[in-house]
């Protein structure tokens, strides 16, 4: 299994950079990388780390209250009527730095603990460290470097564990607008990765993105769930049409189901994950941002695909009001599911029988509306953001997915609460 992911990683080469992720200052490169000028690199490497903790917890009510107290398809706030801490962070960054010779290295590490690590768990990494409701991850550990190479802006990357460069929506409460995920985040696209991204710099507007991995949240030995790599190739374009426009296409490859599910054919039967999206900015006050995602899981013999639009008004520096709508279709019922238990999502993704919610083929239309509120407190308080927040879930096609397979519709309603140092 080992030989199979370093022949597909040297064929590839390794994962793509992430959009919009929480360390993306300490992956990219500062105009000095190219010279190197100044002390020695190794008098001066240290001299910029940084250290950071973030603290998020909320409540989602819904409007049913169902019995098994579960947000049918939520995994971020899974639990009706019940307060979650969602995570507590400790962030080391170094950012990349020139090391002589045009070439720049760097250090991110984040570790969490709390309720959003059942999700984001990595196989083989994080799956057996705590089995409770708040369970403890790496969401990315990772080298950074610059290499002089292809191009005059040359060429990023990380290597190691990375978040996932595709989609909108990030785990980190603070770069994303609303505290509920996107279908479209939490089904059809991944989270975590083990392996190498790279963004190979074309100019000053467009990057060519590429990398392998191990598989959407899994990695090595126990913890890979067949015995293929995956990989990404896609374009991001920034500061187009006189800074208002950036975009990011991304195109995903690579077998992700289990062994111990499918069988040996698992191996080789392709799951294709495409996402476009990207953001247009108004002005200092008005954006919106849209993702299409489609996915074709042949070992499943099954499809998705999905339109969001997400609009924000800033109506002051510290407030903003924000409205998402999604259309997702779930073609099979294969997709979109709540567990039961809280080591759920990592049994289910290796293969392995575990206590779950699914619904019937169906098309969900949501409607979510909230406010973020960051007033400034100083104290060496980073950020202090609240986000109450209202969803309208149903589903188009006449299906009960929700409270229990008993509704058609259920309205979430609830906040969260971030504090970073």
């Amino acid at each position: 299994m080992r030989q199979r992911f370093s022949l597909g990683f040297g064929a590839i080469l390794a994962v793509f950079a992430g959009l919009g992720g929480t360390a993306a200052s300490a992956q990219t490169v500062g105009e000095q990388t190219a010279t190197g000028q100044g002390k020695a690199w190794t008098d001066q490497w240290f001299s910029d780390v940084s250290f950071g903790a973030q603290i998020e917890g909320g409540v989602m009510g819904s409007s049913s209250h169902p019995a098994s107290n579960l947000n049918f398809g939520q995994l971020l706030s899974p639990y009706a009527d019940q307060a979650t801490l969602n995570q507590l962070t400790f962030t080391f960054t170094k950012p990349v730095d020139p090391i002589g010779g045009g070439y720049g290295l760097g250090m991110n590490l984040r570790m969490l603990y709390g309720s959003d690590a059942r999700s984001y768990t990595i196989a083989g990494v994080s799956d057996r460290w705590i089995n409770g409701r708040y369970q403890a991850m790496p969401v990315f550990a990772n080298v950074a470097i610059h290499m002089p190479w292809f191009t005059a802006k040359g060429l990023d990357g990380q290597i190691g564990i990375l978040t996932s460069p595709m989609g909108v929506e990030t785990l980190d409460p603070s770069t994303r607008a609303f505290y509920t995920l996107a279908y479209t985040t939490e089904y059809s696209t991944p989270f975590e990765h083990v392996g190498g991204m790279f963004q190979l710099h074309l100019d000053d507007h467009f990057d060519l993105q590429f990398g392998a991995d191990t598989g959407n949240q899994t990695s090595f030995g126990r913890g890979d769930n067949n015995g293929r790599p995956a990989g990404y190739i896609g374009v991001t374009g920034n500061n187009l049409a006189d800074g208002h426009l950036s975009f990011t296409y991304l195109l995903r490859v690579g077998p992700e189901n289990a062994v111990r599910s499918l069988g040996p054919r698992a191996n080789g039967a392709m799951r294709y994950w495409n996402d476009l999206n990207g953001t247009w900015t108004f002005s200092k006050k008005w954006s919106v941002t849209a993702e299409l995602n489609q996915l074709h899981d042949e070992g499943l013999r099954a499809d998705t695909w999905s339109a969001v639009v997400w609009g924000g008004w800033h109506i002051h520096p510290n407030l903003t009001v924000n409205a998402r709508a999604e259309l997702y279709r779930d073609n099979t019922g294969s997709f979109v599911a709540s567990f039961a238990e809280n080591e759920g999502y990592a049994q289910a993704m290796l293969g392995n029988p575990t206590r779950s919610e699914s619904a019937p083929a169906t098309t969900y239309g949501a409607l979510t509306l909230n406010t973020v509120w960051r007033p400034d407190v100083g104290h060496h308080v980073k950020l202090l953001q609240f986000r109450p927040e209202l969803r309208f879930d149903r589903s188009l096609n006449s299906t009960r997915p929700f409270d229990d397979q008993h509704h058609m519709g259920r309205i979430l309603f609830g906040a969260d609460m971030t504090l970073g140092f």
